[in-house]
């Protein structure tokens, strides 16, 4: 294999890495929170 095509191998899989990790990092940002404490439960919406 020549150079070139294991740089633009990396290169795709670092661009796949990030853009998973930014639709799990907004995914974790939005959802709802559930909390069961002495006081109740409580539901909250992101």
């Amino acid at each position: 294999m020549s150079r070139t095509f294991l740089l633009i191998v990396i290169v795709a899989l670092a661009v796949v890495a990030a853009v998973t990790g930014y639709f799990y990092y907004q995914e974790r940002q939005s959802g709802v929170d559930i909390k069961i404490d002495g006081s109740g439960v409580s539901i909250e919406s992101n």
